[in-house]
């Protein structure tokens, strides 16, 4: 594949006769240069549809092309969803010319410091990642940005930066799922969800609240847990279900809480459906090796993985203006089972 031609710092400099540091300054918006100078430039690399990267000035500085690599973060390898994410990643780099450098962040903020530093050290060309439950400040984050290596996050969203992106409908996903239950008869459907700062978590509780409103049910705030893995299920669900006025559906943020749910619900004696109907969310193998199998929305991992790799490699060919955000959705579909009636 012939690489395309990439501007630099260097050929702007030239062009419009100035130093390459005063380049780089009008591009970070430093108010160290003056105005006028400043929106010239950047009006310039606007037109041209530059975008700085760490790799471009190897181009400029080596006669053999530089390796071509994606870095990509992952919370959890041992989570279906994102390793079906990984599959489409690399599957799709591979397709377009790149290989991939993988690590896993643990959930921890810590970690995913150290990640993006070693990223940066090795002169990745751009990073997909999903963020870690527990950050909250994204410094690291911007300091790729600052330094030229594009960002597309997936899954976890990072709020804290209008960045690149690529999601499912977590809200539709939710919203069709609640309101399937209800129409196979729910009166009152609990929700076990992640945490309300990460963007997922609110997409999918809004979902569920308005879904309730649709049908004229009343929010029960009682209803409401935050849980988010098996484990957690199995020490929430025996006082959810011990309620005076018990729900008779759940609705789970994940496929593991779901099962986490399914297999505490049926140990307590209740039936599955006939007392109680459970959906989750991932679609991943588990969803059919558990009894009765799972009604699930399906989050299409290797889709999301794929986009992710077309929106960093569009923003590496130049395709798109600097200032220019790609937000992408990639939409769900609820796979009906046996936990539902």
């Amino acid at each position: 594949m012939k690489e395309p031609n990439v501007l630099t710092m260097k050929d702007i400099a030239k062009m419009l006769k100035v130093s390459v540091a005063t380049v780089s300054r009008a591009l970070k918006d430093s108010p160290n240069i003056s105005r006028e100078q400043r929106e010239k430039i950047q009006k310039f690399a606007r037109e041209h549809n530059y975008y700085p990267n760490v790799i471009a000035e190897q181009l400029r500085h080596t006669r053999s092309a530089p390796t071509k690599v994606i870095g990509v973060i992952v919370p959890e390898f041992i989570h279906y969803y994102f390793s079906s994410i990984l599959s489409g990643i690399e599957r799709e780099a591979y397709k377009q010319g790149y290989r991939i450098l993988v690590a896993q962040s643990n959930e921890q903020y810590t970690r995913e410091v150290e990640i993006c530093e070693s990223f940066f050290q090795n002169k990745v060309c751009g990073i997909i990642v999903s963020q870690a439950k527990d950050t909250k400040k994204y410094d690291h984050f911007l300091r790729m940005l600052d330094n030229g290596v594009p960002l597309v996050f997936y899954d976890r969203i990072c709020a804290g930066i209008n960045c690149n992106r690529v999601v499912v409908d977590d809200y539709m996903g939710t919203f069709n799922a609640v309101s399937y239950l209800i129409e196979r008869g729910a009166k009152r459907v609990a929700y076990f969800g992640t945490d309300l700062d990460l963007e997922i978590g609110k997409n999918r509780f809004n979902g569920y609240k308005d879904a309730l409103q649709k049908h004229s049910i009343p929010f029960d705030e009682s209803l409401v847990k935050l849980c988010d893995t098996g484990q957690q299920a199995e020490l929430v669900t025996p006082g959810v279900l011990a309620m005076r006025n018990r729900p008779d559906a759940i609705f789970a943020v994940n496929d593991d809480t779901a099962i986490g749910v399914l297999q505490t619900t049926k140990r307590m004696g209740f039936k599955v459906p006939d007392d109680v109907m459970i959906c989750g969310f991932t679609n991943g193998f588990r969803a059919t090796s558990c009894d009765p199998m799972l009604t699930t929305v399906e989050q299409r991992g290797v889709e999301v993985g794929k986009q992710a790799v077309e929106v960093l490699v569009d923003r590496l060919q130049g395709k798109h203006p600097i200032n220019h955000v790609e937000k992408r959705i990639v939409k769900t579909r609820l796979v009906i089972r046996g936990t539902t009636r």
